[in-house]
């Protein structure tokens, strides 16, 4: 039998969860319980209670998939949102990523990842088919591919293109000043607003 390393089995627990984590090894994890255990009953049960309605309640856009708390989420419910311009993302963060930087105006589609066929991800694991059907609507005008450049995003960065080829929308990939390799989020605000400013027709 493996020696129990903490007083508590309660606090050994919480330190287990805590450290499932991204990034949260069991150290920090610790350090997290014990503070979480100093604070005031009332703030430890508005944290649970925060984190349990979250995963229970928070929805997903209709028309982006962008994380919202209605059916359409408040970007595609803008009027003010450019809707002839739609900017494909992999993951929520690169929206919040995008918008940060004041520099794009239109909607987005969010494709909840990249084809990596090491990973098991495929084109029928993404929201692309949803994105070819808003084109198809007939009211978008360009599609910006705003992807990680990576191997997976490039490969996604042409599928795409190939599944839009027949809609006749205008197809562009944001500006390379994006150091190849690197994930969109972690880009600063004034590349990535830059990168999208002076993005360029996807050439296949």
């Amino acid at each position: 039998m493996i020696a129990q390393q903490y007083p508590s089995h309660l606090l050994e627990r919480a330190v287990q969860e805590f450290s499932k984590l991204p990034g949260i090894g069991r150290k920090t994890a610790l350090r997290l319980v014990l503070h979480m255990l100093r604070q005031p009953n009332s703030d430890v049960d508005q944290f649970a209670e925060a984190i349990s309605k979250m995963k229970h309640e928070v929805k997903y856009c209709r028309s982006c998939h962008n994380i919202s708390d209605t059916e359409l989420c408040p970007i595609c419910s803008d009027s003010r949102r450019d809707a002839t311009t739609i900017c494909v993302v992999e993951n929520i963060q690169d929206v919040m990523a995008i918008e940060n930087t004041q520099q794009f105006h239109g909607l987005y589609h969010v494709l909840g990842g990249l084809i990596s066929p090491m990973d098991g991800i495929g084109p029928a694991n993404l929201e692309i088919e949803s994105l070819v059907d808003r084109v198809g609507e007939g009211s978008v005008k360009e599609v910006i591919l705003a992807l990680s450049s990576t191997m997976e995003g490039d490969t996604t960065n042409f599928y795409i293109f190939r599944k839009l080829a027949a809609t006749g929308v205008a197809v562009s990939i944001i500006a390379r000043g994006i150091a190849v390799g690197n994930e969109l989020e972690y880009t600063d605000e004034v590349t990535l607003g830059r990168s999208i400013l002076n993005r360029t027709p996807f050439e296949g």
